[in-house]
């Protein structure tokens, strides 16, 4: 957050420096208030670049992760966000861990990944039964994987056919 405070006022300072060398090659033609004016804008304009490419440069910096669901927040001191709606938040499931019993084709246990701007990376471990459309979250119990794969001991809550982290989980290899 600190950083983008900082690359927020150093793009206020830079456009500020450009409106001021056009004002001293105009021979002071350009009003003053443009040096303001171009320094907020600057600052105003970069917020929103951020703000929009937050979710790309995440998603980029793991590769390993599907994104399965993402918000679409819309805020009165955001106005743009009611044309286009930001993303600050999102699932994903790490491809990367993936666990499959070879007796169980319709389960699998993968990370999940929660992430939300400006605040740390979550992980969870869950299991997913893809026919029976339903998910056991394993950190909050003890669960046993029996020999023949099934899981022992888990609370399964029902998800629904069309959950998108299902649907992403289960279409994982």
């Amino acid at each position: 957050m600190l950083f983008e405070l900082l690359a927020a006022v150093f793009a206020g300072l830079a456009l500020a420096g450009i409106a001021m060398s056009l004002r001293w090659i105009s021979r002071q033609r350009l009003p003053k208030w443009i040096v303001p004016v171009a320094a907020g804008s600057g600052m105003l304009l970069y917020s929103v670049w951020s703000e929009y490419s937050w979710l790309d440069r995440t998603v980029n910096s793991m590769p390993s992760v599907a994104v399965a669901w993402q918000s679409e927040d819309r805020a009165p001191w955001r106005p743009w966000s009611y044309v286009k709606p930001l993303s600050l938040r999102f699932t994903g499931v790490d491809r990367s861990s993936v666990q499959r019993h070879p007796a169980q084709p319709g389960q699998v246990m993968v990370d999940l990944v929660f992430a939300a701007r400006w605040q740390p990376l979550a992980r969870v471990k869950v299991v997913y039964d893809c026919n029976g459309h339903r998910r056991a979250d394993v950190l909050d119990q003890p669960i046993e994987i029996a020999p023949d794969g099934s899981i022992v001991g888990a609370r399964w809550i029902g998800v629904g056919a069309d959950d998108p982290v299902l649907r992403t989980a289960c279409a994982t290899t």
